[in-house]
């Protein structure tokens, strides 16, 4: 990594690994974008009221085990992933949330700060429709203190996500 990517991440509060990924996306205008804060956003909770936005605004990044196999599954952070859905999705016999080393060692960033793409393995990308509810939502950005806007279309697509409805409804 270069020295610049290293000090314009270190500005922004972006991991430097993800302020590289969105260069190599040709995403690099993002790194400014970038908003850190103080106080952990870690959950989905934190990270609207750093922001000032709503719950669902905020994009989820969660990992999955399906048969073992880890899966991200972005969901907006007002909703819960529906663990039967995902497993009809990709047709597995089992889906459990993954460990907290597999997250490390799939996706290279800690849980609360996981990003949706820039991960140091490729993985199969389930994105929940509910994203697509606002013009904008904010996703972690490798540090559990720093988040990013951007569209959810886009970001569905430099995620390569799959569109699914894989929320957990309520009765």
């Amino acid at each position: 990594m270069t020295t610049t990517a290293a000090t314009d991440a270190g500005n922004s509060g972006a991991h430097p690994r993800f302020a590289e990924a969105l260069r190599e996306l040709g995403l690099g205008e993002l790194v400014e974008q970038v908003r850190r804060f103080p106080d952990a956003t870690r959950t989905a909770a934190e990270a609207a009221a750093a922001v000032g936005c709503e719950l669902s605004q905020i994009c989820k990044s969660l990992i999955f085990a399906a048969d073992g196999v880890p899966v991200l599954v972005l969901m907006d952070g007002s909703s819960r992933v529906d663990l039967e859905l995902v497993r009809k999705e990709l047709g597995a016999d089992k889906v459990t949330r993954a460990k907290v080393d597999v997250v490390r060692e799939t996706t290279g960033y800690a849980i609360g700060g996981v990003p949706p793409f820039g991960h140091r393995t490729r993985t199969r990308v389930l994105a929940d429709r509910s994203l697509l509810e606002h013009d904008v939502v904010w996703a972690a950005a490798g540090t559990p203190y720093s988040v990013f806007p951007m569209a959810p279309e886009d970001l569905v697509a430099h995620a390569d996500g799959t569109l699914v409805d894989v929320r957990e409804r309520t009765p």
